[in-house]
């Protein structure tokens, strides 16, 4: 069925039933995979030449804007999602934006150079500026508060374009506390709008969404150990710590998958929408340490096959740290909105801290991330088991037989 030419564009209801993703937002993530999977890949070879450190932190700016443009998408489409002709080309223009932010990351990670990066985020925030405006227009009940967001970004855009001006004429040091200031004031722009009027994002609807781009995150891991092992395939051909190293990775990804999904969150955001902030805001640390994790595996893979100059601790903790990072957020996000959490928080801080021990035991990367692997399963297990609402699911079919 084609969609409609325009609709009105109204506040959707917070409690609609049956809210799921729909095709185009499925379809406005594909752009992201690109993005990341270029973002991972570069990263992946800083950590393979030994320059983790001084790649990590323009990783992260441009991650910022990756999430960043995707969250602010994410959370308008909930409240005002019409699905509509204008509704979609303005879609399009902000999936567009993605694609050139996607074309800039090699530049930004290794000539330091965001001029790609803060254009396809400027394209991303034309096309959002307007659907902010589109709202105030046609609801006069979210007026206010849709004119706040306009206002707050196109400032924020300001701020950005004046970073990109001055660049060549400040140092290192100052360019990162300007990035510092104007993600601070990124992060206070909904803060400040949504104290005119809250808007009316679907809880389960935004949990899903989350949950689907976490999927993309864990899938670039996936695709990134696979390009390590292509690579070193290529080069060298099959071997036992090649095929160890691949099994191990693909573990520990569904370990993390098995953790993130353990227990929805939906109904704890319904009923603890003033909590959302924490939640939406510290999913980037959660986002970026999947990321971060998919870029550490394709090293290591890269690494079995013979092809790198980085050390077994430095590409062991490439991986190690934001999978330790992972655990500890995803526990201390999920739990306050959970009124009875699985997630332990002996068992994930006490993970958290095997896993960075592990690069430290001095034995070959295979070895590493196969134990990398074994915390996280047995995380999950140990989580399983102390889990006691989950027994008379396992116990009761086999009362019935």
């Amino acid at each position: 069925m084609s969609p409609p030419l325009r609709l009105r564009m109204t506040a959707r209801s917070i409690d609609e039933p049956h809210r799921t993703a729909t095709q185009l937002e499925l379809f406005f993530d594909l752009t992201f995979v690109v993005a990341i999977a270029a973002l991972t890949s570069r990263f992946a070879h800083a950590v393979e030449d030994g320059h983790a450190l001084d790649a990590l932190v323009p990783c992260l700016q441009v991650f910022f804007a990756i999430w960043w443009a995707w969250m602010n998408h994410t959370w308008f489409a909930s409240s005002f999602d019409t699905d509509d002709v204008a509704f979609r080309l303005l879609t399009l223009v902000q999936m567009a934006g993605v694609l050139v932010l996607a074309a800039g990351v090699p530049a930004a990670l290794e000539d330091n150079d965001y001029t790609a990066v803060t254009s396809g985020y400027l394209v991303m925030r034309v096309g959002l500026i307007a659907q902010w405006l589109r709202a105030a227009v046609e609801d006069p009940a979210s007026r206010r508060t849709a004119l706040r967001y306009a206002v707050g970004i196109t400032l924020a855009d300001a701020g950005w374009v004046a970073r990109l001006l001055v660049a060549d004429e400040l140092s290192d040091g100052w360019l990162l506390a300007l990035f510092g200031a104007l993600t601070a004031f990124e992060l206070a722009v909904p803060l400040w709008a949504e104290r005119a009027r809250p808007t009316s994002w679907h809880p389960h609807h935004i949990a899903e969404r989350y949950g689907l781009f976490a999927i993309i995150l864990l899938g670039e891991s996936v695709l990134a150990a696979f390009m390590g092992v292509q690579r070193a395939l290529a080069d060298d051909g099959v071997s036992a710590p090649l095929v160890a190293v691949g099994v191990a990775a693909l573990v520990l990804v569904f370990a993390l998958w098995w953790l993130y999904f353990l227990q929805p969150v939906g109904d704890g955001l319904a009923a603890s929408r003033d909590r959302s902030y924490l939640w939406g805001y510290g999913h980037y640390g959660v986002f970026a340490a999947l990321a971060l994790v998919g870029a550490g595996l394709e090293a290591a893979v890269a690494h079995a096959g013979g092809q790198v100059a980085a050390s077994t601790v430095a590409i062991g903790y490439a991986i190690a740290a934001p999978v330790a990072a992972f655990l500890v957020l995803v526990w201390w996000l999920h739990v306050p909105l959970i009124a009875r959490p699985v997630l332990h928080p002996a068992v994930m801080l006490g993970g958290a801290g095997a896993v960075l021990l592990v690069p430290l035991v001095g034995a070959s990367l295979t070895v590493s991330v196969g134990l990398l692997a074994l915390v996280c399963a047995v995380v999950v297990a140990a989580t399983l088991a102390l889990d006691r609402d989950a027994w008379p699911v396992l116990v009761e079919p086999l009362e019935a037989r």
